[in-house]
Order: C-alpha cells, then structure tokens, then sequence
C-alpha cells in the first residue's frame, strides 16, 4: 500500500462521474425521441442542449478543481482529456436530436436503437469507470468492454449505411446518413475515454 503525505482530492473524479452522466441522461432522451412525434421533438431538443450545457459546466468547473486542488488522483493533463471527450459525447447526442427535428425525421430503422443501445451501455459503464480510477486494476474489463461494444457499433453503422443507400432516394440517404454519423461518433467519443484509460493503466502498472 502506496503511502501519501497528503489526501488525494477526489473531486474530479466525481465530476468526471457527472459529465459522464449528462451523457447517459442524453441516451435517455434520445430513446423518447425516437418514439415521439415531431410536434414533441423541440421540448426533447431543449433537454440535449441542457443536459450538453450542464455538462459543459462541470468541464469548467472541472478546470477550476485541477487549477486549485493541491493533490489528485491522476495527472491533471489526464483527467483534462478526459473530460473533453465526455463534453464531446454530450455534443453529438445534441447533434442527433437537431437533425431528427431539422428534417422532420420520424422513423428510423433498427439500426439506430441497436447504437442508441450501445451508447447507453457505454455511459453507464463510463460512469462506473470514472469513480474507480483511482483503482485501475479494476478498469481493465471496462476498457475491453468499451473497445467490444465501439466495434458492435462502427459494425451497426455499416450495415445501416448500406442498407439505406440501397433501400432509399438520394436526398433521403443523405439525411438519415447524418443521424447515424452523429450516433457512431458519439460512441467513439466515450471509446476515447476508455482508450485513455487504457494509455494511463499502462503507464502506471
């Protein structure tokens, strides 16, 4: 057992824990979305930009804590990375949402709950990760998780892409191609986060 003159401060770990939160909570609206009618779509939008807005709060907030606290957990440079990807996951689900309501998009194939489905499961194990730094044996299984479930979803998108640019008009393709760059991008953003964790378990073992 490692022995510390000083007490780490934890703090950034919990807003990193609420960051990726924020983005668990945009899944969750999205899932309503998906179901809702356009008329609802505007009240659904409004709750992605809160949800990225308070998440882009607990980034600066974040930024204050590692410019004063006097011991972390963790390199401040890492726990800056970090957050900017969860900002970053936050901001694609606003993406997807705006684009369902700026094209009027009501129906979107299976493929989309497939990725709506792995980004849930991507946040809520992001959630978990992000208090259990400070214990990186034990992170070892979320990066291999988080790496499996990004594969499943660039593998999803593929098949949604293609199925749509055989099944669809052009103009049609264009549009809901857009909605599944959003969704694959926001779960490589919370593979960025593991990816990052991977990089800090191998430099700390």
């Amino acid at each position: 057992m490692k022995f510390r003159l000083f007490p780490q401060e934890t703090a950034g770990l919990e807003l990193l824990a609420s960051m990726a939160q924020q983005s668990a909570l945009g899944v969750q609206t999205l899932s309503e979305m998906f179901g809702a009618r356009r008329g609802d779509y505007a009240q659904l939008v409004d709750a992605l930009i809160a949800n990225d807005a308070r998440c882009t709060e607990l980034s600066r907030t974040l930024l204050t804590q590692l410019r004063t606290s006097f011991v972390n957990p963790l390199p401040r440079e890492d726990l800056l990375i970090l957050s900017e990807s969860l900002s970053a996951t936050t901001g694609h689900l606003v993406a997807v949402g705006e684009l369902m309501q700026l094209h009027g998009i009501e129906r979107l194939p299976s493929e989309a709950a497939d990725l709506l489905g792995i980004l849930g499961r991507e946040a809520e194990l992001t959630v978990v990760a992000m208090r259990s730094l400070p214990r990186l044996e034990e992170l070892e299984d979320y990066w291999t998780d988080i790496v499996r479930l990004a594969r499943r979803a660039e593998h999803t998108y593929r098949v949604w892409s293609a199925t749509a640019l055989r099944e669809l008009s052009i103009a049609h393709f264009a549009r809901t191609v857009e909605v599944a760059r959003a969704l694959t991008d926001a779960v490589r953003s919370l593979q960025a986060v593991a990816v990052h964790v991977g990089r800090i378990i191998v430099r700390e073992s």
